[in-house]
C-alpha cells in the first residue's frame, strides 16, 4: 500500500469524522441557539464550576455558538482548528459541570470523549477534503500549498 493511499484513507476518515460529528453538535446545538436568554442563562451557569459566575447568558450564548457555528464549520472542514478548540472548552466546561453535580464520570463519558475528539482535531486539522485545505491552496499553481504566487516552481534535476 502507497503512502497516497494511505495519505487518502486518512483524510476520508477525518472527514467522515468531522462530518458525523458536525451534524450531532448541528442537533444538538440548534435549540440552544434557539433558546434564548434563559437558556443561554442555565448554560452559562456551568461556568461557576470554573469560578466565572457573571454574565450566565453570555457565557451561554458562547457555548450555543460554540455548539452550532462549530458543528457547521467542522462539517464544511473552514477554521476547523479555532472551533475545535472552542468545542473542546465547551466540552471541558461540561465535564467538569457533571462532575460536580454528582453524576461521576460515567455521566461525563460522552462530554469526555468528544473533547478527545476535539483535541484531535486540534492537532491534525480538518484533512485534504476541507475549505481549510482550499483556502491553502488557493493561489497556489504547484498544489502544494505553499504561497509560490500562482506559479509552479520547477523542481532541481537530482543528481546522479
Amino acid at each position: 500500500m502507497g503512502s497516497d493511499t494511505k495519505a487518502s484513507r486518512t483524510d476520508v476518515g477525518l472527514l467522515v469524522l468531522r462530518v458525523g460529528i458536525g451534524l450531532l453538535f448541528l442537533y444538538h446545538g440548534f435549540p440552544k441557539i434557539t433558546g434564548g436568554v434563559e437558556r443561554w442563562t442555565e448554560l452559562g451557569q456551568a461556568m461557576g464550576n470554573l469560578g466565572i459566575s457573571f454574565a450566565p447568558a453570555f457565557w451561554g450564548f458562547m457555548a450555543a455558538i460554540a455548539e452550532f457555528g462549530g458543528g457547521l464549520a467542522l462539517i464544511l472542514g473552514i477554521l476547523t482548528r479555532p472551533f475545535a478548540g472552542l468545542l473542546l472548552f465547551t466540552m471541558v466546561v461540561a465535564v467538569t459541570h457533571v462532575l460536580n453535580s454528582g453524576r461521576g464520570m460515567s455521566g461525563a463519558a460522552y462530554a469526555v470523549a468528544m473533547a478527545v475528539v476535539f483535541l484531535s482535531l486540534v492537532i491534525t486539522g480538518a484533512g485534504a477534503y476541507s475549505l481549510d485545505q482550499c483556502r491553502r491552496r488557493r493561489g497556489c499553481a504547484c498544489g502544494c500549498g505553499c504561497a509560490c504566487g500562482g506559479e509552479a516552481t520547477p523542481k532541481a534535476p537530482i543528481a546522479p
